[in-house]
């Protein structure tokens, strides 16, 4: 098989930015718009930034840690790079769909792969009222906030606000409250991977709230739309000895 022409991206870091004159010097390096893969160099957050980058392409994306996490990331090594690439295993991600709505009346739209996230923006709980497919499920949350979170996502801020580690072919996201004061015992749902979550803002010019899909932050939300985008697929290469899908099992049985 003819070796995959590779572009490599790096973090700004001195190590990734080392890490990526050491891989090009051996294995050479082409632009992004002529790669069949893209190897980048860096931690979870270049990670997700690469993908938002080159989301709408046909691409496969390979990571090596050069940051802290590393939960999306392989382990770096120079050594036989076009065999791991060749039989890497392939995990299959769909991002959400937000779709919001802020008090002055303008509507945005964006794609996040971790999870959609609403915040209070004051010293004030939020107060949102929670609909799933056009149904009131709790009519008044008052909390810090609230997320919904895809498989990918649910071992990174869901798990740090107590949500569930969730199998990446579940089919299934998490929804889960942030500090919630009021109902004090909820502790979140399950939802199935076609629901479709509409978050509405209760006296949101007293209680502001902003919503986060990954990368961008809309201020001032009166209503927040989430949806899995299964139009979407982005492809994630892995070590067959530690793809995603084990490091998501692996997760649960850490203490």
């Amino acid at each position: 098989m003819a070796p995959k022409k590779i572009a490599f991206l790096a973090d700004h870091n001195d190590a990734a930015e080392a890490a990526l004159r050491e891989l090009t010097r051996r294995y050479g390096q082409v632009a992004p718009e002529a790669a069949e893969v893209i190897v980048a160099l860096g931690g979870d957050g270049f990670m997700l930034r690469t993908l938002h980058q080159h989301m709408h392409r046909d691409l496969s994306i390979f990571g090596m840690n050069h940051g802290s996490v590393g939960f999306l990331m392989n382990a770096y090594k120079i050594a036989d790079l076009p065999h791991r690439l060749e039989v890497a295993e392939t995990a299959i991600l769909h991002p959400l769909r937000m779709i919001a709505r802020d008090a002055a009346g303008h509507r945005q739209e964006a794609l996040a792969i971790n999870e959609v996230s609403l915040l209070r923006e004051t010293r004030q709980a939020a107060k949102i009222r929670i609909s799933i497919d056009g149904r009131v499920r709790l009519d008044e949350l008052a909390c810090d906030g609230v997320m919904v979170a895809t498989p990918a996502g649910s071992t990174a801020y869901n798990l740090s606000a107590h949500g569930p580690i969730i199998p990446l072919n579940a089919g299934i996201l998490a929804l889960t409250p942030i500090s919630p004061f009021r109902p004090r015992r909820w502790r979140g749902a399950l939802l199935p991977r076609r629901a479709k979550v509409r978050f509405e803002i209760l006296e949101h010019e007293k209680r502001p709230v902003s919503a986060v899909a990954d990368l961008t932050e809309v201020r001032d939300v009166v209503a927040v739309e989430i949806e899995e985008a299964p139009e979407v697929s982005l492809r994630l290469l892995f070590d067959p000895e530690h793809n995603l899908e084990e490091r998501i099992l692996d997760e649960q049985f850490i203490f």
